[in-house]
């Protein structure tokens, strides 16, 4: 197989899957409801473009990328004293958990970043049980992309009955000919001005073409995750028959995933359960977008599993403890509407507190803005509401690109797309909105503190598409 050694072609790479939590991240590391760790932030290398193939430079959590997988139980606290041994400050944002605000980790609103050689203690209590996410909060755009980010898993109080419990971090790079992180490209304004940062190599678990061995008749539950800077995934599943079990850690009533495949944007997570076909076989995983890759192989191998009982139909997830009842008569409306970006209509918004037309955004590296604002954590808070209100928001994607919209501290439900209620009930923490798209949102507010709400396309974020709001 011939390959371009620029790093401007795409490449069909194949990545594996991970037997189990233990095998595929050597890193794990499991917590316990007494238990504390130390999570460091340091340089180290991984193999990104082939097996056994060059080593790149990346930045990682104890060097490795992804980090170790954390595990603790539904409502179980852990202590993580976070160690910064990179050349620039940096913080951890538990993306998805419904945390106390002063552990959110985000640099200039919820802490100050914590400065090479310096620490912090992170206290995570886990109210829900799902599939969430570590990775920073300050220069973010550059941070994940050199590989700083990992794995929370909260387990329901009842273990789940699967045979397999496996994760499956997506992540693509962008690679120089020397098969090393493109740094030069890095902060480049192209990319914050378009789809954000882009790259020519998929990885899962950070291992390039791994294959999975696993048995026929296996359940397996894949807890699929988005880790891109921007990229937007179509993974097909190709023979497996998915159903979804949960959406950014929140449980769904079960349902199969139409044509075995899932849209997933950056930061969103989705539970998937597999039965693997009774035969022999092998499943891939790929990814079907407008520039593929293969991705993943489940290979199914050795004797079928042999069952004393069938299994049920279908798996159903306990609920976790969310405020869902949302008082849509009474709830505070919070338009958010986002411009900005290449072929785009904003001609000017507002920067510091004053407006700035778009040459003046542009050498300021502001593209991007939220209901007329180039934003930063130094802007007035988007709104402040009191602790139990409801708060229904109304988003508009008045440009080009798709923008992945995340809210810190909270779940919100997806009540409608361009005005058709959405029937499936759907807690999520992040929202693909399409170019032209609306989309409305509700939530109970009922953590109280400074939150940060952002678009997840990092390059997008760091251009202006950032706000914060609170609640007291």
């Amino acid at each position: 197989m011939t390959r371009s050694s620029g790093p401007s072609r795409r490449f069909l790479l194949q990545s594996a899957l991970a037997a189990s939590a233990l095998p595929f991240l050597p890193r794990l590391s499991l917590a316990s409801a007494s238990g504390s760790m130390e999570l460091v932030a340091k340089p180290g290398k991984a193999s990104l473009w082939e097996e056994g193939g060059p080593l790149a430079d990346i930045w990682g959590y104890d060097g490795g990328v992804p980090g170790p997988v954390l595990r603790m139980r539904q409502g179980e606290t852990l202590s993580v004293r976070f160690r910064n041994e990179l050349e620039q400050p940096s913080t951890i944002h538990w993306h998805g958990i419904r945390i106390d605000n002063a552990y959110d980790g985000v640099a200039g609103l919820t802490q100050e970043p914590v400065e090479p050689g310096e620490t912090f203690e992170y206290l995570i209590k886990a109210p829900d049980a799902g599939t969430f996410w570590y990775h920073p909060h300050n220069r973010s755009w550059e941070q994940l992309a050199r590989g700083l980010y990992g794995v929370l898993i909260v387990e329901e109080q009842e273990p789940v009955p699967v045979d397999q419990d496996i994760v499956l971090a997506f992540d693509d790079w962008r690679l120089d000919e020397a098969r090393q992180i493109d740094v030069a490209s890095l902060g480049m304004l192209h990319d914050w001005a378009h789809a954000g940062r882009l790259g020519n190599v998929l990885t899962v678990n950070g291992q390039p073409y791994l294959k999975q061995t696993v048995r026929p008749g296996e359940r397996l539950r894949l807890r699929v995750l988005n880790t891109a800077n921007a990229r937007v995934l179509q993974l097909r599943f190709s023979g497996l028959a998915p159903v979804v079990l949960a959406l950014d850690g929140q449980p769904v009533e079960p349902y199969p995933l139409a044509e075995e495949t899932l849209e997933i944007a950056p930061a969103q997570r989705c539970d998937l359960m597999v039965d693997v076909p009774g035969e022999a076989g092998v499943f891939k995983i790929d990814e079907v977008s407008r520039d593929p890759f293969a991705a993943c192989e489940l290979r199914a191998e050795g004797e079928p599993i042999a069952r004393t009982a069938p299994l049920p139909e279908t798996l159903r997830l306990p609920k976790n403890p969310l405020a869902s009842a949302l008082d849509l008569e009474g709830a505070l409306s919070v338009d958010l509407l986002m411009e900005g970006g290449a072929m785009g209509r904003m001609g000017a918004a507002m920067l510091h507190g004053e407006r700035k037309g778009m040459r003046d955004l542009m050498e300021a590296g502001k593209l991007w803005s939220f209901n007329g604002v180039a934003g930063s954590h130094h802007d007035p808070a988007l709104f402040s509401t009191a602790l139990g209100r409801t708060v229904r928001m109304p988003i508009v994607n008045d440009t080009r690109w798709p923008h992945a919209i995340h809210l810190h501290g909270h779940h919100f439900r997806v009540l409608s797309r361009n005005s058709a209620p959405v029937a499936r009930e759907e807690w999520r923490d992040t929202v693909l909105t399409a170019p032209g798209e609306r989309v409305e949102i509700a939530f109970v507010a009922d953590n109280p503190g400074k939150w940060m709400l952002h678009c997840h396309m990092l390059e997008h974020q760091e251009a202006g598409m950032m706000s914060w709001f609170e609640i007291s």
